[in-house]
C-alpha cells in the first residue's frame, strides 16, 4: 500500500513539472519599479489571498493556521458584514473590528459590506432605494465612514471596500438594477463627503455570463470602481457542474468583462476555488497547480483570492482538501507572480 507521504511526493514531482511548464517569466524589475500604486495595484504581478473560515474573534488565528499550510503570509484577507447597528458584543455591522485591525497590520483587508441585517427582522433589512435616498447615513454609513476613516489616519493604511457583492443575485428582491446603482453611488459620494480617502472602491460580479445584461445595468460607472472582481468556480458535483479546468472557470468571464465593462480596470479574482472528486485523489491538486501558469495570461487580473470554504448545497465544500492540494496550493502561490512587494 501506497503511504499518504509517497502520494503527495509523487504529485509533487508531476506538479513541478507542470510549473515549469508555465511559460517564460516575466523580465526582471526593481522593487521600486514594482511598489503598488494609490489603488493598491501590484504593477508586476498579482496578490494573493483568501478567505478563511472563522469566527469574529478568532479571525487572526484561523489566518495565521492558514498561513502556516500554505507556507507564505496572504496580501489580502476578505470578510463580511451587514449594515445592522453594532450591539452590545454583536460585531456584524461593524467595519474594522479589532481583529481586523489586528490582522491589517501586515496584510491588506477587502471588507464585503452587504445590504443586509443577518438574523434581524423583515423591517430591519435595508433595501438599496432607502440607502439611495440617505435612509441610512445617518445611523450606519457615516459610522462606518468615520471608522474606517479613522483607521486611515492612525495606520496610514487603505482598505478595498466592496458594496453587496454578487448584486446580480439579489434584484429583484433588495431593488431593482438602477436602484443598486444609486445606493452604490450614493455609499462613494457619502464617503467622499465625509473625507474618507482610503478606500478602494470594488466591485464584485458573480461573473455568471447569464447575467450579462444585468452586469451592465448595475455597474455604478468608472468614476465610482477602482477594482472588478468576480467569482468562478469549478463547483464539479456541486450545482450538478461539470469539471473545469482553472483556466475554464476564468476565461470567458475575463474576456466579457473586458469588451463590455472595463478595458483597464484591474481585475480581481475575488473568489475561486474547486471542489475535490472523490474517484480521483489528487485530482484537486492538479487544478491549483495550473494556477500561475493562466493567472499570468489573464490581462489586468492583479489578485486571486482562494476560498477555502463551503459553498450552500451538496457536495459544495470548495476547501482545499487533503496533504496533496495542500502541497499544489503551496508551491503555486510561492510562485514569484504571486509574490509582490506590498510598499
Amino acid at each position: 500500500m501506497l503511504t499518504s507521504a509517497t502520494v503527495v511526493g509523487a504529485l509533487l514531482v508531476a506538479l513541478l513539472a507542470l510549473r515549469d511548464a508555465s511559460g517564460p517569466a516575466r523580465p526582471s524589475a526593481t522593487r521600486a519599479e514594482c511598489r503598488p500604486t494609490a489603488l493598491l495595484e501590484p504593477p508586476c504581478g498579482a496578490w494573493f489571498g483568501a478567505f478563511v473560515p472563522h469566527d469574529r474573534h478568532d479571525l487572526a488565528d484561523r489566518v495565521r493556521a492558514y498561513e502556516e499550510r500554505v507556507g507564505r503570509t496572504l496580501d489580502v484577507v476578505y470578510t463580511y458584514h451587514d449594515m445592522s447597528l453594532p450591539q452590545e458584543a454583536r460585531r456584524e455591522g461593524q467595519l474594522l473590528t479589532p481583529e481586523e485591525q489586528d490582522v491589517g497590520e501586515d496584510r491588506m483587508l477587502l471588507l464585503s459590506w452587504e445590504s443586509k441585517w443577518w438574523g434581524g427582522t423583515e423591517e430591519q433589512q435595508p433595501t438599496w432605494k432607502e440607502i439611495a435616498a440617505g435612509g441610512l447615513d445617518r445611523t450606519v454609513i457615516d459610522v462606518q465612514a468615520r471608522r474606517i476613516k479613522d483607521y486611515g489616519e492612525r495606520t496610514g493604511r487603505k482598505v478595498f471596500l466592496s458594496f453587496d457583492l454578487e448584486m446580480d443575485t439579489r434584484t429583484p428582491q433588495n431593488g431593482t438594477p438602477a436602484e443598486y446603482v444609486k445606493a452604490y453611488r450614493h455609499i462613494h459620494d457619502r464617503f467622499r463627503e465625509l473625507g474618507v480617502d482610503n478606500v478602494v472602491w470594488t466591485w464584485i460580479i458573480t461573473g455568471y455570463l447569464g447575467h450579462a445584461a444585468l452586469f451592465e445595468r448595475m455597474y455604478p460607472g468608472d468614476r465610482y470602481v477602482d477594482w472588478i472582481g468576480y467569482n468562478q468556480y469549478n463547483y464539479y458535483r456541486c450545482h450538478n457542474a461539470d469539471w473545469l479546468t482553472f483556466a475554464q472557470t476564468q476565461t470567458a468571464a475575463h474576456a466579457w468583462i473586458r469588451a463590455h465593462i472595463s478595458g483597464d480596470k484591474p481585475l480581481m479574482l475575488s473568489e475561486f476555488g474547486t471542489a475535490d472528486d472523490p474517484a480521483r485523489p489528487g485530482r484537486q491538486a492538479e487544478w491549483y497547480a495550473r494556477v500561475p501558469r493562466v493567472l499570468k495570461s489573464l490581462d489586468g487580473v492583479r489578485a486571486a483570492l482562494q476560498w477555502n470554504h463551503r459553498d450552500p448545497g451538496p457536495h459544495c465544500d470548495l476547501s482545499v482538501a487533503g496533504d496533496a492540494a495542500w502541497a499544489s496550493l503551496r508551491e503555486a502561490v510561492s510562485d514569484p507572480y504571486l509574490n509582490q512587494p506590498s510598499g
